[in-house]
């Protein structure tokens, strides 16, 4: 056994009076220098001279040999100052690390957890994070689920202030781990982890893969965690079969006085020799339960690998007192199928908060026989805000999707903006119907309505096909204007084609009705009629909505929208 000991303070000492010793010896040898390197010969004779010379030269030499003492000396104060100075700071850490383990003990053999600190990660395959200290520190992260059907692992929790730990991958097909909740006082919940791949199989289509984990909630004062993104579904390399489901993605966390965690992104549907399996829906977002702005939709999956379904986006979070609603995610791209539908969005607070917008619909991205997804509706809000707009449609070769709908005002607050409708131009189907705007209650003007999607030509008719049309205005408030009414869509082209007529322009819609004061909306206009093909005709343009009525007390009637022109 080693003996030996080492005391910085004493370490320190002595480099300090190397360090004053190398002074004192430096400043001798330069007192020295000219009395010695320069000595005069007693006479002028060859022995004098050769005397002083040789005096001289040792004098020379004495002062080169000084000199490199000089920087060794300096060298090893150095060293030895460093020395003193590491001893030191591993001395302060041991007590520091002493002082937490003589606090920490306690509370570890009581409660399983210690006082102030992080929480281990988790070790072994789906294994949970560790919980934080009680008072503070981070919750550990969840191992990873790695085999074939094995979870990833949650993230523990945070004690009084701390961020919750972020949950592990899911093993192959399985979910991801949830992520852990943050402080009770202050912190952020861990983000859910990544589903995991779908099983690549050889009979049968690919493996599903597996669902995001849930975002872990916030703390008394902290925001909800990312929900985690759905797995990729698996394939089969072997037979003519789709590829496997995506995974949902995972929903965000909720929060109390914060802002709610976004849902994960849908997983992407499995690339399969018979095509691209669907693609998993995007997570909800989080809500709120009294201040916040509602965590966002996740967006759905797109398909991949020339084959598959969008995935739907997810609805917006809500919100309980004072905020915004989220918004709804985005619809994924389709393929050989639909696009996904656009998510709703969040309803907003109680007291104050405008509802969210609706997501987008999801378009198709290969010359296929299908339609673009839906827009989601715009949230409602519920006393003071105004309705969420309604997400536009996707574009679509047989079809544009539908706009969303838009939201319903609040007491005291204007309805949402129909979504505009998605288009089918160059495709062979009819363009998608604008959304409705959203109606007013108390004092309000009602939300325009989305404008129609132009379409496309009809192979079996041999013509345009006739435009979307537009959606209606919104009803107003009790005091105040009805929306307008949408436009109509173009009617479809037939200059492809010799003799093929032109489609019709779609109809505008409606304008809102006002109801005690106010002014009605005015009605859309008519969509331009399609071009003809060579030697046809151009399709009729559209028939103008009509303008809404006026308030029964006070107020005009809305204007007729104006007809389309002809193509």
């Amino acid at each position: 056994m080693s003996y030996v000991i080492a005391a910085p303070e004493w370490v320190a000492a002595a480099a300090s009076d190397l360090a004053s010793i190398g002074s004192t010896l430096s400043a001798a040898n330069a007192a020295a220098a000219f009395p010695t390197t320069g000595v005069l010969a007693a006479g002028a004779d060859e022995v004098s001279v050769l005397i002083a010379s040789m005096f001289g030269g040792h004098a020379q030499a004495y002062q080169a040999l000084s000199t490199q003492a000089s920087a060794f000396h300096a060298q090893f104060v150095e060293l030895m100052t460093g020395g003193a100075n590491a001893y030191a700071a591993a001395e302060a850490g041991n007590v520091e690390q002493t002082l937490l383990n003589a606090i920490n003990t306690p509370t570890q053999v009581l409660l399983g957890r210690p006082l102030i600190g992080n929480g281990a990660d988790g070790a072994t395959p789906g294994a949970a994070g560790g919980a934080g200290g009680l008072l503070y520190g981070n919750g550990g992260n969840g191992a990873a689920g790695v085999s074939a059907g094995v979870a990833g692992g949650a993230g523990g929790a945070a004690g009084l202030i701390g961020n919750g730990g972020a949950g592990g991958v899911g093993g192959v097909g399985a979910a991801g781990g949830a992520g852990g909740n943050g402080g009770w006082l202050y912190g952020t919940g861990g983000a859910g982890g990544t589903g995991g791949v779908g099983a690549t199989v050889m009979t049968g289509p690919g493996g599903a893969g597996g669902m995001g984990g849930a975002g872990g909630a916030g703390g008394l004062f902290g925001n909800g965690g990312v929900g985690g993104q759905g797995g990729q579904g698996g394939i089969n390399p072997a037979d003519l079969v789709l590829g496997g489901p995506g995974g949902a993605g995972g929903a965000g966390g909720t929060a109390l006085f914060g802002n709610g965690g976004t849902g994960g992104i849908g997983g992407l549907g499995g690339a399969g020799l018979g095509g691209g399996g669907l693609s998993g829906a995007g997570g909800a977002g989080g809500s709120v339960q009294l201040i916040g702005h509602g965590g966002a939709g996740g967006a759905g999956g797109s398909a991949i690998g020339g084959g598959g379904g969008g995935g739907a986006g997810g609805t917006g979070g809500s919100v309980g007192l004072i905020g915004d609603g989220g918004a709804g995610g985005a619809g994924g791209t389709g393929s050989f199928s639909n696009g996904g539908g656009g998510g709703n969005g969040g309803v907003g607070g109680l007291l104050y908060g405008n509802g969210g917008g609706g997501g987008t619909g999801g378009s198709i991205v290969t010359n296929s026989t299908n339609i673009g997804g839906a827009g989601g509706a715009g949230g409602a809000a519920r006393l003071f805000g105004n309705g969420g707009a309604g997400g536009a449609g996707g574009n679509g070769n047989a079809g544009g999707g539908n706009g969303g709908a838009g939201g319903v005002a609040g007491q005291f607050g204007n309805g949402g903006a129909g979504g505009n409708a998605g288009s089918a131009a160059g495709g062979r189907g009819p363009g998608g119907i604008g959304g409705a705007g959203g109606f007013a209650n108390l004092f309000g003007n009602g939300g325009a309505g989305g404008a129609g999607g132009t379409s496309g030509f009809d192979p079996i008719a041999f013509t345009g096909v006739k435009g979307g049309a537009g959606g209606a205005g919104g009803t107003a408030g009790w005091i105040g204007a009805g929306g307008a009414g949408g436009a109509g869509g173009a009617g479809g082209s037939g200059t492809a084609f010799i003799n093929s007529p032109g489609g019709p322009g779609g109809t505008g819609g409606d304008g809102g009705a006002a109801r005690l004061l106010g002014n009605g909306g005015d009605g859309g206009n008519g969509g331009p009629g399609g071009a003809p093909g060579t030697g046809s005709i151009g399709g009729t343009g559209g028939v103008a909505g009509n303008g809404g009525a006026r308030g029964q007390l006070l107020g005009g009637s809305g204007a007729t929208g104006l007809p389309g022109a002809p193509g």
